[in-house]
């Protein structure tokens, strides 16, 4: 009996161990000399305590994605006229890469990949394209693909001359493909096609403010609501959602109405318990907002709190909830806050990780 217990004990341990550990994966850009690629850390979402595991070269490796089987990661290159798509092999264990394939993008500079299931899609920025591309089972890219090529302009004549697409979002129920057009102003819904080529189709689009370059766009757990983060403006629109159509709901400021410096908001993410929607701003700001959600979708502002970091162009809550990290491309570091589950509220952890421009961060088992 007593060996028993301690075979329970050992085997308990062994999987609490396991469950709070992951793999976190930093995609980076490679032509500032300070980087190699993709780095792979050991993270204990308990401590937030990180081991470096693997590192894999990688042109501009700047946004990536994992199957949903684990199996493999998927990485934009992003590489103007030169820009391409790479797959590679993941082991989960041992956090190495092994490179599998490469494929055109189909357009300049992606900046945006994500996975439903073989299909991969993805956002040419300079482009101005949204790209459908398929894997076969081995990780191998296949001839088919899609490309949709938006043509329209809008009033920045800095920023805005072309198209620019800057994220391609699959809704929750995965029927759909939402893309947001920082150069047009626009947002686009795409159906996507029951087929074993998952075509995609216009349903519809939405125009936002001109002027304020829509750039990410995330949904709520439950799936009813979104809220998209404005580059120029900083400005956070929320909406409903259902069956694919987007019905706005409130526009919430993130920045004081007399700032007059540059705001370059980049990335947005609500908690997995869908209470808190967090925001950031880059320019001369540098900040993370927070909101809370009310029960019907709309935003109150908490807080606005410095990210400790200069460029904070994505971050992401790890899977506890516990803390939330923050990639800075102009510091060379993530930072790694302590988050208050009751409040959402941020304080630093004291932790750092050291790398070179990160700009990309995802976690898996």
């Amino acid at each position: 009996m007593k060996k028993l217990l301690i075979l329970l004990t050992a085997i308990f341990i062994m999987l609490q161990a396991k469950a709070q550990n992951y793999n976190l994966i930093i995609g980076t850009y490679t032509n500032k000399g300070n980087s190699e690629g993709i780095y792979v850390y050991k993270y204990d979402s308990q401590t937030a305590a990180t081991q470096l595991k693997s590192t894999t070269k990688s042109t501009n490796p700047s946004y990536l994605t994992v199957s949903k089987d684990k199996k493999f990661i998927y990485a934009v290159n992003e590489d103007s006229k030169n820009s391409t798509i790479s797959s590679f092999g993941f082991n989960t264990q041992s956090g190495s890469l092994n490179f599998i394939d490469k494929i055109s993008s189909e357009g300049a500079d992606p900046c945006f990949i994500t996975t439903n299931g073989n299909q991969i899609l993805v956002a040419n920025y300079s482009g101005g394209s949204v790209v459908s591309l398929t894997a076969a089972a081995d990780g191998k890219f296949l001839a088919t693909k899609q490309v949709i090529q938006h043509t329209g302009k809008s009033v920045n004549a800095a920023r805005q001359q072309s198209a620019h697409v800057h994220q391609v979002q699959l809704t929750p129920d995965k029927k759909y493909a939402v893309v947001n057009d920082l150069g047009e102003d626009h947002v686009y819904i795409y159906s996507i096609a029951k087929t074993a080529k998952k075509e995609l189709t216009l349903k519809s689009k939405i125009k936002v403010t001109p002027g304020s370059g829509p750039r990410h766009l995330a949904f709520s757990p439950n799936g009813k609501f979104a809220y998209l983060t404005h580059e120029f403006t900083g400005t956070v629109t929320a909406y409903k959602y259902a069956d694919g159509n987007l019905t706005e709901l409130q526009q919430i400021e993130t920045v004081d109405k007399d700032f007059k410096g540059k705001i370059d908001a980049a990335d947005i993410h609500v908690s997995a318990d869908g209470k808190f929607l967090y925001q950031t701003n880059r320019g001369d700001l540098n900040t993370i907002s927070l909101f809370a959600l009310a029960a019907n979708g709309t935003l109150k502002l908490v807080e606005t709190v410095s990210t400790l970091g200069k460029g904070p162009r994505n971050f992401t809550i790890d899977p506890s909830g516990k803390h939330l990290l923050v990639a800075h491309q102009y510091t060379n570091d993530v930072v790694i806050f302590n988050r208050d589950s009751k409040t959402g509220k941020l304080t630093d952890s004291g932790k750092r990780i050291s790398v070179g421009t990160p700009v990309c961060l995802v976690f898996a088992d």
